[in-house]
């Protein structure tokens, strides 16, 4: 899948049923060796249960469960909370 058409989605914490933001109004953290994707951060002010850093959440990619048509669902392990 292309960044392009990762753009727009909106991004939903499946256990909190929340919704984080929409790609596109958030950043990526790229390996610049492989050029993989590390993690998703997603500028906010309210959330809590990720690691913060600012005024941002980090979510890493392997927490992404699913790439939808018009969201990414993501879900963090309880021991991250």
């Amino acid at each position: 899948m292309r960044l392009s058409e990762m753009s727009g989605k909106e991004i939903v914490d499946v256990k909190r049923a929340e919704r984080l933001g929409v790609l596109g109004h958030t950043d990526l953290e790229i390996n610049e060796n492989t050029g993989e994707i590390r993690s998703l951060i997603i500028p906010s002010l309210k959330w809590f249960g990720f690691k913060k850093e600012g005024n941002e959440i980090r979510v890493p990619w392997n927490h992404i469960k699913k790439i939808g048509t018009d969201m990414i669902i993501i879900d963090i392990p309880d021991d991250d909370e």
